[in-house]
């Protein structure tokens, strides 16, 4: 089957191809090749810019491995664009075009593709993309949307979600070419940017309850979906794992500190929420020509997009970044923090009195 249906996008390709018979250096632009972080850091980039177009290169590379994904030791075959859950998240600004390599290693078992939601044609560049393992292939697109957008794995069929929740999925960001703004045209800058993306996992149990380890991913496949069709995930959680981005692994900020949180769900809707602080300027469906929304306590990240939340923190502590389906940022793991730094505000916020007894009632 998958042999089938690999030979039926190298033939989609090969027709797009000899329809646009492009080479790579035909636009005559300067080039910048990228070299990509590992979420939830994102590489350096300008918030705006005066100069022309770019080539903007990138290269992503798949790997099937076996990881950890809760305290538990719980094991998970996850295929992962670049190692990471989400893959990288890749900003340029629009204008630019978008050159990609995608490599398939040999070591792999599986064909593996790219859609680009942020791309226009040939399913987001899916049908000229699928390798199998042993293979390469570059492809091109130009970015003229503004806005955060999700991709993500897309072989076709029931492979396709089973790609997307084992881990292949990640974002680009589109940034105006004059930065952001308020939609009033007020320039808005941020000192710091954070990429979360989201992952709904599946993961089979004996008939004990206990869950099942395999070897390989074509290994998990049969019972992976069985679980997958009951639409219920066993693990939600950030960048990869439960406590990925807690503790230890916590997101860190100074009060004043302006700070653009970047969050994917390609799979399912998400409401995130920053306890003890707001979205001061949201991007809710993460589209820049459109104004942002202020002052939010919940915002909505459609499954399938990237949203962009911007907020200044204004006092220190312990914040926690969750999916307000709090079941799922308690219990399955959808939960991050921020560690921030800095003068506590009593104007913003003070303890009157100290618990205490509560005094006995008087008798009259």
């Amino acid at each position: 089957m998958l042999t089938r249906r690999a030979a039926m996008f190298s033939a989609a390709a090969a027709v797009l191809m000899l329809a646009n018979p492009a080479t790579a250096d035909d636009l005559n632009l300067p080039r910048q090749r990228v070299d990509l972080v590992a979420p939830p850091f994102v590489h350096a980039h300008e918030q705006a810019t005066k100069e022309t177009p770019k080539i903007m290169e990138f290269t992503l590379r798949i790997e099937e491995k076996k990881v950890v994904i809760d305290e538990q030791g719980t094991t998970f075959q996850a295929m992962t664009f670049n190692g990471s859950m989400p893959g990288p998240l890749m900003v340029v600004h629009e204008g630019d075009y978008v050159e990609v390599t995608l490599i398939n290693p040999d070591t792999n078992t599986l064909p593996h593709n790219i859609d680009f939601h942020s791309a226009t044609g040939a399913l987001g560049g899916g049908a000229l993309t699928l390798v199998n393992p042993g293979e390469q292939v570059v492809l091109r697109w130009k970015a003229t949307r503004t806005g955060t957008f999700v991709y993500h794995c897309a072989p076709g069929g029931p492979m396709i979600p089973w790609h997307v929740v084992s881990g292949m999925n990640g974002a680009v960001m589109v940034l105006p070419r004059d930065g952001l703004n308020d939609g009033k045209g007020h320039p808005l800058h941020y000192d710091k940017i954070v990429y979360i993306g989201e992952q709904d996992m599946y993961v089979p149990k004996d008939e004990k309850g206990k869950f099942k380890s395999y070897d390989s991913p074509a290994k998990a496949y049969t019972d992976t979906i069985e679980v997958m069709r009951k639409l219920t995930p066993t693990h939600v959680v950030f960048n990869g794992k439960v406590g990925a981005l807690t503790g230890k692994n916590a997101l860190t900020a100074n009060v004043g500190e302006t700070v653009l949180v970047v969050h994917a769900q390609a799979n399912r809707d998400s409401r995130p929420h920053l306890i003890g602080g707001h979205g001061d300027y949201v991007w809710e469906t993460g589209k820049f020509s459109n104004p942002p929304e202020t002052g939010l306590e919940t915002w909505f990240i459609r499954g399938g997009s990237a949203g962009a939340a911007l907020y200044t923190f204004q006092q220190p502590g312990i914040y926690a970044y969750v999916t307000h389906n709090l079941i799922e940022a308690a219990i399955l793991g959808a939960t991050a923090h921020f560690k921030v730094e800095g003068k506590w505000n009593d104007d913003l916020m003070t303890q009157v009195k100290a618990p205490a007894k509560i005094p006995p009632a008087r008798i009259n």
